[in-house]
């Protein structure tokens, strides 16, 4: 029996993908980012200095905090204030290692990104979006700081997106929603960059195992969508183009 989509879309099929840049008012680079009913509020903030590991070294730092809203899903979640959980740990630490692959730090200096990724509504796939829009949120405010003459040229060096995929009923099926997410045999999170090098695989089966030719079938199809990320990503950044120092 062959998995059925509650939205009718295809296996290999992205859900509804929206941008808004510039959400916010004093944060250099901010972005909506809305997948399906998932949306993720991204903004990047910059500062001065780095952490004391890199004192000294020329380079800058990019890390990232992420939350989720206490009515973001069906049931209010206390938030988290003094202790955070082990997922929200693990996620945040995920998207900072994925959007550190984006940027050369020696160009940057020693100036630190912060990327918040504040999930207002959550449907599944929050990591991923944030990490997509995350990506967005930071070349615009790279953008900023080369017009106000902060930077004279940009270290942005990477293009990064990311999506998540996962096996129903032993099929590969992309950008999976909250149904299909709990439904799911095999889980996987993928993060790659413009020439689909892979930056981070995030796998997991959730019953029993799967074969080495089922994760080749995610990963293709986790390919497929990551490709049309990257070309509505540089819908909404006008100097793309420019912006890229490769």
């Amino acid at each position: 029996m062959v998995w059925q989509r509650l939205d009718g879309r295809q296996p290999d099929q992205l859900r509804t993908l929206n941008f808004y840049p510039h959400f916010t008012r004093f944060a250099p680079g901010s972005v909506l980012a809305q997948c399906g009913e998932t949306q993720v509020l991204c903004t990047v903030s910059i500062t001065e200095g780095v952490p004391k590991f890199l004192m000294g070294s020329g380079k800058g730092w990019l890390t990232a905090e992420y939350r989720m809203l206490p009515s973001a899903t069906q049931q209010r979640q206390e938030r988290e204030l003094l202790k955070l959980s082990g997922r929200t740990q693990e996620i945040q630490r995920l998207i900072g290692r994925s959007l550190r692959a984006a940027l050369n730090f020696e160009i940057l200096g020693e100036k630190t990104l912060t990327v918040d990724a504040d999930v207002l509504q959550a449907d599944a796939g929050t990591r991923t979006i944030s990490i997509t829009g995350g990506f967005i949120a930071l070349a615009h405010a790279i953008t900023n700081l080369l017009q106000q003459g902060v930077l004279e040229r940009s270290p942005l060096c990477g293009q990064i997106a990311a999506v998540s995929v996962g096996l129903l009923k032993g099929e590969a099926f992309l950008d999976l929603d909250f149904t299909e997410d709990v439904n799911a045999e095999v889980d996987f999170n993928v993060v790659m960059n413009s020439k689909l090098n892979i930056i981070e695989v995030q796998g997991t089966a959730e019953a029993g195992s799967f074969s080495r030719q089922q994760l080749n079938q995610l990963l293709d199809v986790a390919e497929t969508g990551i490709r049309e990320l990257l070309i509505a990503q540089r819908s909404v950044i006008p100097d793309f183009n420019t912006l890229l120092n490769v």
